[in-house]
């Protein structure tokens, strides 16, 4: 079963639904199905500017002060899955480099492992995404080789993701036809993969579950 999953690595939903996928796919490939996982980009802010801010101060600049109580709610969420948010830390930056980034490893067989890693320096080392030296540092302990391709690539899922509609994330579509949106519980998803097994084949995309926690264009780009 191929899952495109888009998504912004500064996307805390994302991160959370991505890990909660990730053991859904575990427990479907261990009932003997197969899943062919790849990553998709999604840009947030991409106006965003590459050498990066302090991403409270950009939170409290587009939201206003109580963004204490947003970041916290996200925070305990992620912590129920073992990940660890330090917003304090964290810095808002352009992802257009990352995606291309995860485009690469994706060529080579680690795209999955490249996002996670790009997720955890976002949220949890405080790391800046859109700085090319941190992105060798990160590509280079994932065990990826930038050969500095794959702009055009993200450019076209770029392009796709509008085309069908795709206006918040995570989303997770499966074989290209049927979708779920939003940062499902791990239940939601096991009961998804055993739908689509049996459902392979009608068009067009079928949302398989209400939509979920996500991030949108005007709802938190962070």
């Amino acid at each position: 079963m191929k899952v495109e999953i888009f998504s912004d690595v500064v996307c805390p939903w994302c991160y959370i639904g991505h890990t909660r996928f990730a053991r859904a796919a575990e427990a479907f490939r261990a009932k003997g199905g197969t899943v062919e996982i790849t990553m998709r980009p999604f840009q947030l802010n991409p106006d965003a500017p590459l050498e990066g801010e302090p991403l409270l101060g950009a939170l409290e600049r587009k939201f206003g002060p109580n963004i204490g109580q947003m970041t916290g709610q996200v925070t305990a969420v992620a912590e129920q899955e073992g990940l660890e948010l330090n917003f304090d830390a964290a810095v808002s930056a352009n992802t257009a480099e990352a995606h291309r980034l995860i485009e690469v490893a994706t060529a080579q067989g680690k795209g999955e492992e490249m996002a996670h890693r790009l997720f955890r320096a976002h949220f949890t080392d405080g790391l800046n995404v859109g700085d090319p030296d941190v992105l060798a540092k990160l590509a280079a302990d994932a065990g990826v080789t930038d050969d500095g391709q794959g702009g055009a690539e993200v450019s076209e899922h770029l392009a796709r993701a509008r085309q069908l509609g795709i206006s918040g994330v995570p989303l997770f579509l499966f074989e290209g036809q049927f979708a779920v949106s939003g940062a499902q519980p791990y239940e939601t998803f096991v009961a998804a993969l055993d739908e689509v097994a049996e459902r392979t084949g009608q068009k067009p995309i079928t949302l398989l579950a209400a939509p979920a926690d996500g991030c949108a264009d005007d709802s938190c780009a962070i």
